[in-house]
């Protein structure tokens, strides 16, 4: 939270393993997206309903969705690097084998084959980017959000272009591109350490019996039911051209990233996960139902379709985040256990709409789709009890014994002093080299105002659209904190401990940290200056300045290079008359 003044960390200075890999993600992202646009034309020049076209998606899906309960364990014994490489291999060659194919039975095939490659590199492609960045995770997330949003919104546009020479275009479009990547990734990304213990390949499955990962994860089945029956036939009653298909959905991409990654926490931060996602899922319903019964209407469909982008980049990103921080597993099992339910929804979805649409119209689908968001709402709310405790759980931590105290004449912070029950002085640190003159810059406040001094550490899992990671272990967070705790009892400065831990952005760890402080009745929170840059403080929020909007008491900026400064209406000065 500190750095050198006049220098902050920029994004882009990254090791080329972290370029290697973005880039793959832009491929990958651009995935759906690319084919969307020639589903009317795949199914024109290969003779075939677009009931059978949606078969595309279904192969796809499900293998996915059936994939991601092992890739965990399969990364956890051979390694994140060879399952990026081996996923991404398979993605080259059956993209390949896709485009050379002659009927829509063999592209079904060769889609599930795809799949099998997307669950592989989704799974591992955003740990290893944070795992391989470096100055901090902070500007790694950023490139995997700029590589999300330039994937979801280029994809739909290459596609089109691609798809209006042949159908055949963007299959071979993703082989070469992957193929580059693939050979960036065998060449920068090095051999990353593997987990202690192997994952079981059960686990993912064990973990469904925790009520709040199966409900969050039947809400996500259901979401995504309606999201692929959107996907997989809206173009159709658009009747556009390959090329004007790739514009709406580029349209549509862009709403998608936009309100993924800025607005989703901005919103939740406003008005909180669970009634967010309560007005998102009603308002998806609407769009759906609009959809239907405007089936006959291209202007219609297209509008409706392009404003659901919104409603979708905010849903992926917060129902990942209530998985998240319901589930009572470590973070790559959950994520095995919500992958496989949420493409398991998105797989069976376009199948059953080919049905309805070949039976009953076009409109019929859709209005299942809506059926399905509108569902998710009650699933939703019987598991709503449960993200508030899990919630809860994060703000109360984990306490960090504190070592006895070696006195030491003439420590620099001051030494300790009574606390006669006053208001804590708490301390934010993070894993940067400053911040050893922050926590003695607030024991030097501890001590003139009386306080405790209470050092705190938040743990971040960081949420990017629908994947999620651990920033750091829950031992290397204890370590943060006990290192910071050793140090001032050396000096004879007393202090305790705790580790917070938060799901979301920068900001989503600033809201802990100021319930957190509200919970204690906090004296201060002192903070360090952002080693962030203006990019990455607007694409991820500001965790001082999201801190001084939440927190109920008095906000330092703390300098290492200069006397401590207040953020708030108090002046320090007034903050020490006011000590107990």
């Amino acid at each position: 939270m500190s750095a050198p003044r006049g220098k902050t960390a920029s994004p882009f200075r990254q090791p080329k393993a972290v370029w290697a890999v973005a880039f793959a993600c832009v491929i990958s992202f651009m995935g759906i997206g690319l084919v969307d646009p020639i589903l009317p034309a795949l199914a024109e020049s290969l003779h075939a309903s677009p009931s059978q076209v949606s078969l595309l998606f279904s192969s796809y899906l499900i293998v996915t969705a059936v994939a991601m309960l092992f890739v965990g364990w399969f990364s956890s014994r051979f390694g994140a690097k060879r399952t990026l490489v081996i996923g991404l291999a398979v993605i080259v060659v059956f993209a390949a084998l896709a485009g050379t194919s002659g009927s829509v039975d063999g592209i079904v095939g060769f889609r599930a084959g795809w799949g099998l490659g997307n669950a592989m590199f989704i799974a591992t492609s955003l740990a290893v980017i944070v795992a391989s960045a470096s100055g901090g995770f902070g500007g790694a997330i950023i490139l995997y959000e700029a590589a999300l949003g330039l994937g979801i919104a280029v994809g739909p546009l290459l596609g089109g272009e691609l798809g209006a020479i042949s159908w055949r275009g963007p299959f071979f479009g993703v082989a070469v591109l992957m193929a580059v990547a693939l050979a960036a990734t065998v060449a920068f990304v090095p051999s990353l350490p593997k987990p202690e213990r192997p994952t079981s390949p059960i686990a993912p499955l064990r973990a469904l019996r925790h009520r709040g990962l199966l409900t969050m994860g039947i809400m996500a089945l259901l979401y995504n039911w309606g999201f692929f029956t959107m996907l997989g036939y809206a173009p159709y009653p658009m009747k556009l051209s390959a090329h004007g298909l790739g514009l709406v959905f580029t349209g549509w991409g862009l709403l998608v990233a936009a309100f993924s990654v800025f607005f989703a926490p901005r919103l939740q931060a406003r008005f909180g996960t669970a009634p967010v996602l309560y007005a998102n899922l009603v308002g998806l319903s609407i769009v759906m139902a609009v959809i239907a019964a405007g089936a006959d209407d291209p202007t219609v469909v297209i509008v409706a379709v392009v404003l659901s982008g919104a409603f979708i980049g905010v849903n992926n990103t917060l129902t990942t985040q209530a998985v998240m921080l319901v589930a009572p597993v470590e973070r790559p099992v959950a994520s095995s256990s919500y992958g496989f339910l949420r493409f398991i929804g998105g797989g069976l979805a376009p199948y059953v709409a080919g049905k309805l649409a070949d039976s009953g119209g076009l409109s019929v689908p859709f209005y299942l789709g809506a059926g399905t968001f509108l569902l998710a709402v009650p699933v939703l709310a019987g598991g709503h009890h449960l993200l508030r405790q899990a919630e809860q759980r994060a703000d109360e931590g984990e306490s960090v014994a504190a070592p006895a105290l070696v006195p030491v004449r003439g420590a620099s912070a001051g030494g300790s002093a009574s606390t006669g029950g006053a208001s804590a002085v708490i301390v934010a640190v993070g894993a940067h080299d400053k911040a050893p003159a922050i926590v003695d810059a607030a024991a030097r406040l501890a001590r003139d105002t009386g306080s405790p001094l209470e050092v705190v550490h938040v743990q971040q899992t960081a949420v990017v659209e629908e994947q999620a990671v651990d920033t750091e272990s829950a031992d290397q967070a204890r370590a943060a904190v006990t290192a910071h705790l050793d140090r001032l009892a050396s000096l004879g400065v007393a202090a305790t401990g705790q580790v917070l831990t938060s799901v979301g952005d920068h900001a989503a760890a600033s809201r802990v940290l100021a319930r957190h402080a509200a919970e204690v009745n906090a004296r201060a929170v002192a903070v360090g200056r952002s080693p962030r840059g203006p990019l990455v403080q607007f694409a991820d929020d500001s965790f001082t300045s999201a801190l001084t909007r939440s927190s109920s008491c008095t906000v330092v900026l703390v300098d290492p290079e200069d006397a401590p400064r207040d953020l708030t209406t108090d002046s320090l000065a007034e903050l020490r008359d006011s000590a107990v």
